[in-house]
């Protein structure tokens, strides 16, 4: 029972922490944290291929995500759904890892994040009866922003990734490669 009991402690002290904001500071929007943005590793992508959509996390400096894969349940991970369009199939996404680091907030546990720039990776294939032209796959991207001292409400935000479908694989080509080459 007192395990249950510190258990609900801590999630009262950490929804305290998500609504607290120091006096007189200018805090952003949850929203105006993170700026997400899809490519496509072909274009145009045809019917009968795969290929990837890389959705680039751009965190404001001085902020955090909780990455995908949280140490503690009260914690919201990054979540990202995407609206496959008839003809495309869509394969397990892709988290990258995150970083364990200590905050102001959360004393001596580490906590596992994401900052700077982060890519989250969707495996698509386009289906051999995929419409030609262009097609679009609507996602939503789920994420609560924190600095080192405050968490701010968590939000959820549209992306869309637009794809030309041709027939013909010889017509695709490779794109974006400063985000898609191997490393």
């Amino acid at each position: 029972m007192s395990s249950l009991r510190s258990r609900f402690a801590a999630a009262l002290v950490a929804a305290s922490l998500l609504f607290t904001l120091p006096a007189g500071s200018q805090t952003p929007s949850g929203k105006d944290v993170v700026a997400p943005e899809a490519f496509a590793s072909h274009d145009p992508v045809a019917r009968g291929m795969s290929f990837q959509v890389a959705v680039v996390l751009k965190i404001r400096n001085g902020f955090h995500v909780n990455a995908r894969e949280v140490t503690e349940d009260y914690l919201i991970p990054t979540d990202l759904r995407a609206e496959v369009p008839a003809g495309f199939k869509l394969g397990p996404v892709a988290y990258p890892k995150g970083t364990l680091q200590t905050f102001t907030f959360s004393k001596n546990k580490k906590l596992n994040v994401y900052s700077g720039n982060v890519t989250i990776l969707l495996p698509l294939t386009v289906l051999p009866t995929a419409p030609l032209g262009p097609q679009h796959v609507p996602m939503k991207l789920r994420y609560q922003a924190c600095s080192t001292e405050i968490c701010l409400p968590p939000v959820t935000k549209d992306i869309d990734a637009t794809l030309n479908v041709v027939a013909s694989t010889s017509a695709s080509k490779p794109a974006n490669s400063e985000i898609f080459s191997p490393k």
